[in-house]
């Protein structure tokens, strides 16, 4: 498994409940029609979600996104927000995970099921489908200090009038090519290129890099508005760390002091090497650490809310 997803085994998922349509099912129950839009044609938006001592961090955050992406494809959800939120809460509830951390939740939501393999939305004859799987799921700690590879793809991030990259569509082919090729380079994460050739973001988390004690990632232009991408922007300026977003291209990452990604999953993790040249020192720097420390207070902080 890619290192920026690494986890421990937990032999507590082999009996995990999960929400089908607000049924609660066994893993080997838990099924949705080969009709479906989601497995048809990838028609849905989703959301992956950390509990952290009973509590669903940055939920308000990845609340508005789910619903602006679903608005986006004309789709309604069918439950408001709260109503989605008491139902996420009740899975946990039943697995008994109510003060757990450690807990990784995939909230998916497609269009529902058509009356034949088809694209037009109106041949859906449901409403809309909504799984949520809770899993035990913890970063491996080696992910916070062992510097990440990573390798420069070919697979671009397109512009918005192909498939807006703001989007977080279950269809992800262009970051699953992406993390193919990286995979066979013997890299840990894909970095991708914007159409102008800047660096735009990885195939599933968010990059930055640090020169001179400034922290840069991408324009944005050509990337999902990560939650934790977010995050950590704030906790620079609330901290008097200089961050930017702006275009920026390989020449400057192979220069740069540090790198690191971010994301919902690992949080803030080190990079060491992007295509074969060494980042800095090679290992996690001091504003990655720093960034780790700011990033897991607000953590902290959100939770206690």
């Amino acid at each position: 498994m890619a290192a920026t997803h690494a986890y421990e085994q937990d032999p507590r998922n082999a009996d995990i409940l999960i929400c089908v349509n607000g049924e609660h099912k066994r893993r080997a129950e838990a099924v949705v029609s080969v009709f479906d839009s989601g497995f048809i044609l990838g028609d849905g938006v989703w959301e992956g979600l950390r509990l952290h001592k009973g509590r669903l961090a940055f939920l308000r955050q990845h609340l508005n996104r789910l619903y602006e992406g679903a608005k986006a494809l004309d789709m309604d959800i069918g439950l408001t927000p709260a109503e989605l939120t008491e139902r996420i809460y009740a899975i946990c509830r039943a697995n008994g995970m109510e003060r757990e951390s450690g807990v990784h939740i995939r909230l998916m939501v497609t269009r529902g099921i058509k009356a034949t393999p088809y694209q037009d939305p109106r041949v859906t004859i449901t409403a809309p489908t909504v799984v949520i799987i809770p899993e035990y799921k913890t970063p491996m700690p080696e992910t916070a200090v062992r510097p990440l590879s990573l390798f420069t793809v070919h697979v671009r991030r397109g512009p918005a009038d192909v498939q807006d990259p703001k989007l977080n569509s279950h269809s992800k082919l262009n970051c699953i090519l992406a993390c193919i090729q990286a995979a066979k380079a013997g890299a840990d994460e894909a970095l991708m290129l914007d159409p102008l050739g800047f660096v735009a973001t990885c195939n599933s988390v968010h990059f930055f890099i640090v020169k001179k004690g400034e922290v840069w990632t991408s324009s944005g232009d050509y990337c999902l508005g990560g939650i934790t991408r977010g995050n950590v922007l704030e906790l620079c300026s609330q901290n008097g760390i200089p961050s930017h977003e702006r275009n920026f291209s390989l020449t400057d990452v192979y220069s740069a002091d540090e790198a690191f990604v971010t994301g919902t999953f690992a949080g803030v993790a080190p990079v060491g090497t992007v295509d074969g040249r060494m980042i800095g020192t090679g290992h996690r720097g001091p504003m990655v650490e720093r960034l780790q420390g700011l990033y897991k207070a607000l953590l902290e902080e959100d939770c206690s809310e």
